[in-house]
Formats: C-alpha cells, sequence, structure tokens
C-alpha cells in the first residue's frame, strides 16, 4: 500500500498509487489497471516505494497482470488473453 507507479508506453504516460480502504470497513482492490490502447509495451513502470526506494522496469509486455515485490521485480505473470470478436 501506498506504492506510486509511473507507466510510459509510446503515446502516454500514467501515474497510479496503490490505496487501501476507501471508506469505513471497505477494501479496494489493491491491481492497477493502465489502459495503453494500442502500445503493446510499457517503455518504462516506475515505482516508488512507501520507504523512499525506486524500482525500474522496462519494456515490459502490455496485456498481462504482474506480480511486483518491493526489492524482487515481478515475480509473477499472467498473460491475458486477447478479446474475441463477435
Amino acid at each position: 500500500m501506498g506504492a506510486r507507479i509511473t507507466v510510459t508506453s509510446a503515446t502516454r504516460s500514467q501515474i497510479e498509487e496503490v490505496k487501501a480502504g476507501s471508506s469505513y470497513l471497505s477494501t479496494n482492490d489493491p491491481r492497477l489497471h493502465f489502459g495503453l490502447a494500442g502500445d503493446s509495451t510499457m517503455d518504462k513502470v516506475e515505482i516508488r516505494w512507501p520507504n523512499g526506494g525506486v524500482e525500474t522496469l522496462r519494456n515490459v509486455p502490455a496485456d498481462a497482470i504482474y506480480t511486483i515485490v518491493e526489492g524482487q521485480g515481478v515475480k509473477s505473470t499472467i498473460k491475458l488473453l486477447p478479446p474475441t470478436l463477435h
């Protein structure tokens, strides 16, 4: 909680923060979602941890769920399937 993530791709830059609850006795999904439109790669993912440390990942493929652990980088990746057109 409290990490601030900046994602930069070819066409955009976005910032999100991992937050705890939003109101009394509630919680938020800790996963962050970054919409990259047609970009297939995040050129740079910068994570500013609550303790002041900074971690940078480069050339991270889009369309996946990444679990990132402070000081250990990417611990797991779940590749998402492309949407099907009906």
